[in-house]
């Protein structure tokens, strides 16, 4: 994936940015290359950082809207001086966050989704961040297991989308939520359900929100459901966990 970052402040700097694995998971390391030519004099270049970035949906007031935010900035290289005309390149190799939000399903986009990678560069003291690479983050293993159940409970996927705010045990200044409306099964105990992964190293949360049907004397309300999947757990048994919180949130035994 090539990208020219800009022509920099008049001076004819040339960045590209290549990955080489744009398809990566939780966990893995993002590698490529940043490919940068001087213009017609030399330069000092202060810096080359790579930032990872989300578009997250945030409240203002009463109305919503959309905000980027940056997760992780990486420096590729400190100072250095650019000549005219000399091309450079630099490797770079970054680890995702495990709470990276998935943006792929079997490589393909997720609806709802938004993450990239931007260049920036530090040059005479100002700052230039070109467009954004689009960043493909496919689920942990773990995390397909309970795709895939929902799916086979019949589960239709609704959308995806990302919120600002910081849920326990996250470290993240937003969280994702996977919306699905309830298969049949699950129906007459409520309408919709959000899915939400909160990844670490070795194992990860799976936070579950559903909101009830009202009955003829009680009013819907959202129940919530938490539990813990160890990666490299059965498949059968991730599924176990998943039809136990779903069971837990159809008693309306709720927290949060």
């Amino acid at each position: 994936m090539f990208r020219k970052l800009m022509a920099a402040f008049g001076a004819g700097v040339e960045v590209d940015t290549v990955l080489r694995n744009p398809q990566v998971r939780p966990g893995e390391t993002l590698q490529g290359e940043v490919r940068f030519k001087g213009g017609s004099s030399d330069h000092r270049v202060d810096a080359i950082t790579i930032d990872f970035t989300a578009v997250v949906e945030v409240e203002y007031g009463d109305s919503e809207g959309h905000r980027t935010f940056s997760f992780l900035r990486s420096q590729v290289s400190g100072p250095f001086h650019l000549g005219a005309g000399q091309s450079h390149s630099l490797p770079f190799a970054i680890p995702v966050p495990w709470e990276t939000p998935v943006s792929a399903i079997a490589g393909r986009p997720l609806p709802g989704m938004r993450l990239g990678v931007a260049t920036e560069l530090a040059l005479a003291g100002a700052l230039d961040k070109g467009d954004l690479d689009p960043l493909y983050v496919n689920p942990l293993p773990e995390q397909e297991y309970l795709l895939a159940a929902l799916d086979r409970m019949g589960f239709g996927f609704k959308r995806a989308d990302l919120e600002a705010g910081t849920l326990r045990g996250s470290h993240m200044p937003f969280y994702q939520e996977i919306e699905y409306y309830a298969g049949p099964e699950w129906r007459r105990y409520f309408n919709e359900l959000e899915l939400t992964f909160i990844a670490g190293p070795s194992s990860m949360d799976v936070v579950l929100e559903a909101d009830t049907r009202g009955g003829f004397l009680t009013s819907s309300h959202d129940v919530y459901n938490r539990f813990q999947v160890r990666y490299g757990e059965h498949p059968g048994s991730v599924e176990q966990s998943l039809r136990a919180g779903l069971e837990a949130m159809a008693r309306r035994r709720g927290w949060f």
